[in-house]
This record gives C-alpha cells, sequence and structure tokens, in this order.
C-alpha cells in the first residue's frame, strides 16, 4: 500500500502583510557600448556612433519583446533591469523570474553573437524591497483632471487629450525605490572583471541556480554570494 504523500504547509499565512518585500532584480548591461561611441569620438553622425545606436535598438527590443506584466523592466540606454517581488509561500515565482532572466540573457548573447559584439553582462540578485506608499508625482495632475471633468470644467474629449499629452517631469518605478536587490546586482556589475566577472556571463546568488547545470551547458554561468 503507497503512502501518502504529505503536502508542505507553507510557514508563512496567506494575506500576511510584512513592511518589506522579499524582491528579486537582474540588471544587465552591453559591454564596450561606450567605447564605440567613443571610437566614433562623440559625433552621432559617424559611422561607429550609426552603429552603436543601431546595437542599441536591437537591444531595447530584444528587452522589450520578453517585458510582460510578471516581467516588466525598465530600460536606461546600454542597460537595463528587470525585477519582481517573491513569494514567500511558493518557489515558482522565483523559478519562473530565473528561467524568464535565462531566456533574456539567452537571446542578448546570440543577438550580440551574431553581430559580432562583445556582450552582455548580466547579474541577479536577491535582497529586500521596502514598501513604497508615496504616490507618484504624476497622481497629482491625474487628479486635477479628474477633478475638472467632474465639475464639468472641461469635456471628457478635453480630459482625454490633456491625459494623453501630459508627462511626468520625474520617473519612478516604486518596485525599484529602496530595492536592496537592485543595488547589490548594480554594484556587482560596476565591480567588472576586477571581480572575475567576465563577458557574456550570467550571474546570481548560488542557492538559487537550481538549473545551474542545464544552463552551463549553453552559456557561462557564476555564483556570486547573496
Amino acid at each position: 500500500m503507497r503512502r501518502p504523500v504529505r503536502q508542505s504547509t507553507p510557514l508563512v499565512a496567506k494575506g500576511r502583510v510584512f513592511p518589506f518585500q522579499i524582491s528579486a532584480a537582474c540588471w544587465v548591461d552591453l559591454l564596450a557600448y561606450g567605447s564605440l561611441i567613443g571610437e566614433g569620438k562623440f559625433n552621432p553622425l559617424h559611422p561607429k556612433s550609426a552603429e552603436a545606436i543601431k546595437r542599441l535598438h536591437k537591444f531595447h527590443t530584444v528587452v522589450a519583446d520578453h517585458s510582460s506584466r510578471a516581467f516588466p523592466a525598465l530600460v536606461l540606454n546600454d542597460g537595463a533591469v528587470v525585477y519582481r517581488d517573491l513569494s514567500l509561500r511558493s518557489r515558482s515565482v522565483t523559478h519562473d523570474f530565473l528561467i524568464r532572466c535565462w531566456n533574456l540573457h539567452r537571446d542578448i548573447a546570440q543577438l550580440e553573437t551574431s553581430g559580432g559584439f562583445p556582450g552582455a553582462r548580466m547579474v541577479l540578485s536577491v535582497g529586500f524591497r521596502l514598501r513604497n506608499t508615496r504616490r507618484p508625482p504624476a497622481y497629482e495632475h491625474v487628479e486635477s483632471i479628474l477633478d475638472r471633468f467632474r465639475d464639468q470644467r472641461i469635456t471628457a474629449e478635453q480630459a482625454i487629450r490633456e491625459a494623453a499629452r501630459s508627462r511626468a517631469f520625474i520617473d519612478i518605478v516604486p518596485e525599484l525605490q529602496g530595492n536592496f536587490a537592485f543595488t547589490k546586482a548594480y554594484l556587482a556589475d560596476q565591480s567588472g572583471s576586477a571581480a572575475g566577472l567576465g563577458a557574456t556571463l550570467f550571474c546570481g546568488p548560488c542557492h538559487i541556480h537550481a538549473s545551474r547545470t542545464a544552463m552551463a551547458k549553453s552559456w557561462p554561468i557564476c555564483s556570486l554570494v547573496a
């Protein structure tokens, strides 16, 4: 007679709220992008600069293709960060994020190789993220539009047009503010080759490399201390 499989019970109760989140952040940037622009004397009309911009646009396209609601990304010129809050009750969220990061790194690396470029380095980190309850700066403008529409000072069409044209003077991604995982990933990448991080590497905390063996068959992987 087969013994029944014991179901593990999550240690954290459903709906439990802490003053912080456990977050995963993954920073990736193109190697030698600045050098390529430097070869073009920082002249946007120079062939080398045009080559660098074309490379940049392709990089942005790959990141955009991989981005989704469960895998949001913030692009900053030749770098990008993807992030996600992890679950304290299930490992599936962590596994999904890890696989998505790996697929993004793979496609960027393949694109860079096909173009004859030095590649990109990706660093993944896990850490605490403080909860941010502050409203984004653009929220006040939205409230202003709604108030004027309710008071019939502007029509629905005017409200829609103003909202479509509005632009925040400062952009903030709340999930990346006070995010220690993002800071660790960025600092690790900035240490570069001096810390032994070479090109086309996928780096992350050793304790989440569950698929390390399978991934290492395709591209180099290094482990970092969390």
